[in-house]
């Protein structure tokens, strides 16, 4: 026998003896000694995730990358991570790239969109590292959610039969916002006269989008979690008097619209798992679920997560306007007989977002920004118009309509991948050879723009870029005059304005109150950062107002009722 191993044995039986002669002094510890103490290692941290070729992480570690991803990243570059607005990131092309190009990238962002998460620290260095390598891993794909989900998930507060047949507040509903505080898990109601918070109210996380019944009665939030909740503004006090969860991650809600079907229905589109969900107008009660999977445009090929964008109601039909991301289909989804739903599919280009109405209301005016295009859906013959090719990465949230001054009727988007802006001619009856062509590009700071915004009443466009790379530009916004297009764009100072000292400070989307007479602009920072909300005055472009408030926390998306009511923008 060696001496190391004889060595060994020995120290096993002194150390057995030790515990034998501490349990004979202690009982209680007999059992203890007999069957070993608990670790005081965490089970989860000790468990290795291992794709071949990517860095092992821990399960703590893989689990703490998830959840930043579905928050940070998910919703432009996919749940499976196939891409879309962003690029792909299957390990494929993730582990060619390698750790040092993936954390610089992550940090600095690019001219196309892709945010500066270090520079604006909105992502700690460690957390960066981490990112660069869950994201060389194969993706994790998440559990399906169905009807029997969604009901466990689904509250009626306050029964239809309980609730006011009047206004019972003297709020002045037409001119309220209804304000995104994204990372705090909340909206926030502010008064767009006196600029006072009426209400926080809580939400589903990270809210995407509010939406107004036709009535403007209901208020619809609906956030990245795909929790929705329904919010009666006619209460004594605005609160939820419903909600429901229709999936893991979503970004779309909107009502129905159609005369003799006012807030009859309400629909919500999935990122994950990849379907749209009808509802009860008045109580969100889970109706029909239809799921989007299926084959892409052009190619013809299967697509295992064709994601649900941007949803809009027609004026025209009894229908729902469904994008699908993946796809490059747009669903017109007739909800006339909803036990027996029929629906036209047109076919655009991938990758379906955001978009909105022209002017006269028939037509859908629509991003597919992996193709560069806008497609222009006829609501009323219920067909594809057009195709129109753009800049790079459109993403006009619901775009701008306005009159050109020599072009007639134009709506326009802005771009994440370059500093242009697209006009669009809309009127095909009285301007046809201007209709559906970009009939004119205008420059604005550079890349990284999310929203463009008018309003009829003003003679100004305004656009952020809020991703741009350069700090200098993602904190000030560009305008331009209507009437004086050629004169290029004014910058303003939108952070420098709010007097916020910390923080990314990235301003983000332009909404106007309903007189149009002014523009409110977020300035968004980090959770545990000051932000605040800019109003400018759109005659002089002037600052108007700075609204600060400790529940101002991460103030992104702010939604006018009048405005969104009726589609004005």
């Amino acid at each position: 026998m060696s001496k190391p191993l004889l060595a060994g044995i020995i120290a096993g039986v002194s150390l057995l003896g030790l515990a034998v002669a501490q349990a004979a002094a202690n009982p209680e510890s007999a059992d203890a000694a007999y069957k070993g103490r608990a670790s005081t290692i965490d089970p989860a941290s000790a468990q290795v995730v291992h794709s071949p070729g990517a860095p092992d992480l821990s399960a703590a570690e893989f689990e703490k990358a998830k959840e930043i991803y579905f928050q940070r990243c998910a919703g432009c570059h996919g749940v499976l991570r196939k891409g879309a607005t962003g690029k792909p990131l299957t390990p494929d092309i993730t582990q060619e790239r390698g750790q040092e190009f993936l954390e610089a990238l992550i940090t600095y962002g690019s001219p196309a969109g892709m945010p500066n998460w270090g520079t604006s620290n909105a992502l700690t260095k460690d957390e960066i590292t981490l990112m660069a390598k869950f994201i060389q891993h194969t993706p994790p794909t998440p559990p399906e959610w169905g009807m029997a989900q969604m009901k466990d998930t689904w509250h009626v507060l306050v029964k239809p039969e309980d609730r006011p047949t009047k206004q019972m507040n003297k709020l002045d509903l037409p001119n309220l916002f209804s304000v995104t505080l994204r990372d705090d898990g909340k909206i926030a109601l502010i008064d767009g006269k006196t600029k006072e918070i009426v209400k926080t109210i809580d939400t589903g996380y990270a809210v995407h989008i509010s939406r107004m019944s036709a009535s403007g009665r209901y208020l619809f939030v609906i956030g990245r979690d795909a929790k929705i909740d329904m919010i009666d503004l006619w209460a004594k006090e605005p609160m939820k008097v419903a909600e429901i969860k229709v999936g893991i991650e979503a970004r779309s809600v909107e009502t129905s619209k159609f005369k003799g079907y006012e807030d009859k229905y309400v629909i919500a589109g999935d990122y994950w798992p990849p379907q749209y969900t009808i509802m009860d107008g008045e109580t969100l009660e889970p109706l029909q679920i239809v799921s989007t999977r299926g084959m892409t445009v052009g190619t013809q090929e299967y697509h295992p997560e064709p994601r649900v964008a941007a949803i809009i109601a027609s004026h025209e039909h009894p229908e729902f306007i469904v994008n699908v991301k993946e796809t490059g289909k747009v669903m017109l989804v007739n909800y006339e007989d909803i036990d027996n739903l029929t629906t036209t599919i047109i076919g655009t280009a991938p990758f379906l977002h955001d978009g909105g109405w022209d002017v006269s209301h028939r037509y859908f005016m629509t991003a597919a920004n992996n193709s560069n295009k806008v497609a222009v859906i006829d609501s009323k013959e219920r067909k594809l118009a057009a195709l129109v090719d753009v800049g790079k990465i459109p993403h006009p949230g619901r775009g701008a309509n306005f009159v050109h001054p020599k072009l007639g009727p134009v709506w326009a988007t802005s771009h994440l991948g370059d500093e242009t802006i697209s006009l669009i001619g809309t009127d095909p009856d009285k301007h046809p050879d201007q209709a559906w062509k970009v009939v004119e590009t205008l420059k604005g700071q550079g890349g990284g723009s999310l929203f463009i915004k008018t309003h009829p009443k003003s003679n100004h466009i305004y656009l952020d870029t809020t991703f741009n790379p350069d700090a200098k530009i993602s904190q000030s916004a560009a305008v331009f005059k209507i009437d004086d297009l050629g004169a290029g764009f004014t910058v303003l100072p939108i952070a420098e304005w709010a007097g916020v000292t910390d923080g990314a400070k990235r301003v983000v989307q332009p909404e106007y109150n309903e007189a149009g007479d002014e523009v409110w602009f977020s300035v968004w920072s980090g959770q545990d950062e000051q932000s605040a909300i800019v109003v400018v005055d759109d005659k002089t472009l002037k600052l108007k107002k700075v609204i600060k408030d400790k529940r101002l926390i991460t103030p992104t998306g702010k939604f006018n009722v009048h405005n969104t009511q009726h589609d004005v923008y």
